[in-house]
């Protein structure tokens, strides 16, 4: 197996090839944008909706990265939870979870498009593997998240 086809299966494996662990997509099917925005009490947590909207803008900022193209939407950690609005809406929510998988697909494509020799030029592979710890730690928060609310699958 080469490294590219290495590095896909891994984005695939946190995205919606589960392998030992819970990936992203089975971690936020079914939910509604009530459950979506829900929050435990403190201030320190954040919701399903604002992580993964943080998961959104990295992915989009390393798919640009990738493509080579000019990122100009530059955010702080804390600016990307808020990335779209929190609404008590089933399309707005739609829309957020849709926005999750493009990103996962231009992500995809941008990697199978990128040569070794540039993953290795500019540390884009170990871009690549930080996106997938990353997603792999939000999506642990939500399956915990899931779990206090009660709308985790007993099944998993």
């Amino acid at each position: 197996m080469n490294r590219t086809d290495l590095l896909l299966r891994m984005l695939d494996t946190t995205y919606d090839n589960e392998s030992w662990y819970a990936p992203f997509k089975p971690a936020i099917e079914g939910l509604t944008p009530e459950q979506a925005k829900w929050r435990p009490a403190g201030d320190t947590t954040k919701s399903i909706w604002e992580n993964v909207n943080h998961l959104i803008y990295y992915k989009e900022r390393l798919a640009a990265n990738l493509e080579g193209r000019e990122w100009a939407q530059n955010l702080d950690g804390d600016q990307t939870f808020s990335l779209t609005d929190q609404i008590n809406d089933d399309k707005e929510w739609m829309a957020v979870v849709e926005r999750a998988e493009m990103v996962q697909r231009t992500l995809r494509e941008a990697l199978i498009n990128t040569t070794t020799k540039a993953l290795e030029q500019s540390s884009l592979e170990e871009k690549l593997l930080d996106i997938m710890l990353h997603d792999a730690y939000h999506t642990g928060q939500i399956i915990q998240i899931r779990k206090m609310q009660g709308s985790w699958p007993s099944h998993r």
